[in-house]
């Protein structure tokens, strides 16, 4: 940080951002949630969100490598490296339109009743700008433990009720931040019994990035 860095994109994916912060100064960097935020002078802000199969790495300066990554931000003696990272965005203030950390601050339920009512709720989950840190993962299990369907509007929704998952969401985060392995109940899980019904795991696209969504048809209304 405070070093003016060296951008490259050997992905096209990431050229956009290369061009924008070659040269600039590295004023800070913050994670909010799974979002990792680095901010350059002139209020540039790029974020980057690795989802399950993105990942940076920091190695000394010139370090070889194989494959593309899509991002190289290169100081003085170290280079940080993002490779198949599935969000790599850039605005200037961005961080402002990020929501609270799901982990860090007490969410209450108003901020999903700031979106569109007729939007579900699995999308709206997943949506950085209304809470910052929850996955794909993390949806699926905090919704099968409220019983509540991913495809039910946030309209459809008491307050109680989209509270409860917020506060799923969070326990089964922090208890796997603390070392407690999760077990799974429907994420990934599409034909299995559903552990507290019996009945098979149903799984279909949804949102506009087409994420899967997995629930219990039977207990999650």
């Amino acid at each position: 940080m405070g070093q003016d860095v060296a951008a490259e994109a050997p992905h096209p994916r990431g050229a956009a951002v290369a061009s924008l912060v070659d040269g600039r100064r590295l004023v800070s960097t913050r994670a909010v949630g799974k979002n990792l935020l680095l901010e350059f002078d002139g209020g540039v802000v790029v974020r980057s969100h690795l989802r399950m199969r993105g990942r940076w790495s920091v190695v000394p300066a010139g370090s070889k490598r194989t494959g593309r990554p899509w991002l190289v931000l290169r100081g003085r003696e170290h280079e940080a490296v993002l490779w198949n990272g599935p969000v790599l965005e850039l605005e200037r203030g961005r961080t402002a339109r990020l929501g609270p950390d799901i982990l860090t601050e007490c969410v209450d339920a108003s901020r999903l009743r700031g979106v569109d009512a007729r939007r579900e709720l699995g999308d709206v989950l997943l949506d950085q700008r209304v809470v910052a840190g929850i996955g794909n993962l993390w949806k699926a299990e905090a919704l099968w433990h409220a019983r509540i369907s991913p495809w039910r509007t946030v309209g459809e929704t008491f307050d109680e009720e989209l509270q409860l998952v917020l506060d799923e969401a969070a326990r089964l985060m922090k208890a796997s931040l603390e070392g407690s392995r999760p077990r799974r109940s429907v994420y990934r899980r599409p034909g299995r019994p559903c552990p507290r019904c019996g009945t098979p795991v149903a799984s279909r696209g949804q949102g506009d990035d087409n994420r899967i969504a997995y629930w219990c048809p039977a207990c999650q209304s």
